[in-house]
């Protein structure tokens, strides 16, 4: 008789916590900087500086997530569109796709409810840091930014996890990435790059000004890119983002094909 198989609790508590404390933490980040009564306008009136520093902590929280015993229980994906990709280069089945972004979407509703008590006014100022179309930008703006952000990401992040030599360094490319990405394109949608991110404060916020474009934008941006660095597919040992040997389960290690690189 088959052994019957036993739900990975461990994998889909990891990312829920994983999702949920990047949203606390990131959205934290972003009322104390941009809410209306912060002190940050007055001691960093650049705006673009405080997009700088905001996208820099925000990206670091995801890095450090990664790093963590979180990332190396689950791998830290913390975005369905990082998941979508990992399936896709076939190191997960579909089965682990649903687990996670089931938990992924859960993870980043949980998230959200603490701003509600912890910043109140100031958040609700920016709607908790909801995304939508920025001032003077239409949706096709918007799409086109969050499809070329998230292209970026995921073309990234395939290039350091398909190599030996840059995959240890893998998370460091996220406060980096958003230091950069974070000041040029927020303006236009948010620079959300994750459909988690965006679902999270438009649950608590009511706001969902034209969320279609970002489930709709981060998608295509990950299949794009997927498609682009499909030849490294082969030399990703498993769906991880650190923490490469690590696999309890031998989940990750059946679904991962030989290294190659």
């Amino acid at each position: 008789m088959k052994k019957k198989s036993i739900f990975p609790w461990r994998l889909f508590w990891s990312e829920l916590l994983g999702t949920a404390l990047l949203l606390l933490i990131g959205l934290s980040l972003v009322i104390f900087m941009f809410g209306e009564g912060s002190p940050m306008a007055a001691l960093i009136p650049e705006v673009w500086i405080r997009r700088t520093i905001t996208g820099f902590l925000f990206g670091g929280t995801g890095a450090l997530i990664a790093l963590s015993a979180i990332g190396k229980e689950s791998g830290a994906h913390i975005n369905p569109v990082v998941t979508m990709v990992f399936w896709l280069f076939r190191k997960i089945d579909h089965r682990t796709v649903g687990i996670y972004v089931i938990a992924q979407l859960i993870g980043a509703i949980v998230g959200c409810l603490p701003l509600l008590l912890l910043w109140g006014k100031m958040g609700r100022s920016i709607a908790f840091g909801a995304t939508y179309p920025g001032e003077g930008y239409t949706e096709m703006n918007a799409l086109a930014g969050e499809v070329l952000t998230t292209f970026i990401m995921v073309a990234l992040l395939a290039v350091f996890l398909g190599f030996r030599s840059t995959r240890p360094y893998t998370p460091a490319i996220f406060p980096v990435l958003y230091s950069i990405m974070v000041p040029l394109e927020a303006a236009i949608s948010g620079t959300s790059t994750n459909p988690a991110r965006s679902l999270g404060p438009a649950v608590i916020s009511g706001v969902w000004q034209s969320w279609w474009i970002y489930l709709a934008g981060p998608l295509i941006g990950a299949l794009l890119a997927a498609l682009l660095t499909s030849f490294l597919a082969r030399k990703i040992t498993v769906a991880k983002l650190y923490h490469f040997d690590s696999d309890r389960d031998g989940l990750f290690r059946r679904m991962g094909n030989k290294e190659s690189a």
